[in-house]
């Protein structure tokens, strides 16, 4: 059975669009197992976890990741206060194609996977051919033509990406980029200084 088809008539049907006449090679095998394993960075041990769920074509997810991200890392999570966890929360099939791209780069090139997608965003999100702008970017993080293919046809993998979008949906996620610190939901992008004045306390326990 398709997730897909249980999520919500319009987006169901822009998804499973996605897929119409994609072909996986098939000597070009993808574990969706490994696949959809947890991606964060930062210490497994820091005393705070900040949870962002986001979109690939969300123009405020550009925003935090383009402005605000950087400074996060730096005064936070490289410094082993918090661990920072991605979660993808895609709108349509685009944005599910990119998750799932993303998802089979090198476990160790996904955060700077993501960082590259934020920063040219316009450029392959709102061209033409977004699929194949993508596969260009996939090429950078080290997927070949082939990999990339059976990557964006693995139904196994975007259902896991569709599942853990329906379990954001059950705690409460209705728009991204959304972010959980330490469990409490917080809607929308957020300045360094508003990040700490909710972490810092968090800290100080």
């Amino acid at each position: 059975m398709r997730l897909y088809r249980g999520i919500g008539t319009a987006l169901a049907g822009v998804i499973a669009l996605a897929f119409v006449g994609t072909s996986a090679p098939a000597q070009q095998a993808i574990d969706a197992a490994a696949a959809l394993r947890e991606r964060s960075i930062g210490s497994p041990d820091a005393p705070v976890t900040v949870t962002e769920y986001f979109s690939y074509t969300c123009p405020h997810c550009a925003s935090f990741h383009n402005d605000v991200y950087g400074d996060l890392k730096a005064k936070y999570v490289d410094t082993g206060k918090v661990r920072f966890v991605y979660r993808e929360f895609p709108l349509n099939g685009v944005d599910l194609r990119a998750g799932m791209m993303a998802r089979c780069a090198d476990p160790q090139r996904f955060s700077g996977l993501v960082q590259v997608l934020f920063k040219n965003q316009t450029n392959w999100a709102q061209s033409r051919d977004p699929v194949g702008e993508l596969a260009k970017i996939g090429r950078l993080a080290g997927i070949d033509d082939a990999t990339f293919q059976s990557c964006i046809a693995n139904e196994e993998l975007a259902n896991g990406l569709l599942a853990e979008r329906q379990n954001a949906s059950s705690l409460g996620v209705q728009s991204t980029p959304t972010f959980a610190i330490d469990g409490q939901l917080y809607p929308g992008s957020r300045s360094i200084e508003e990040f700490s004045e909710i972490i810092e306390p968090l800290l100080a326990k």
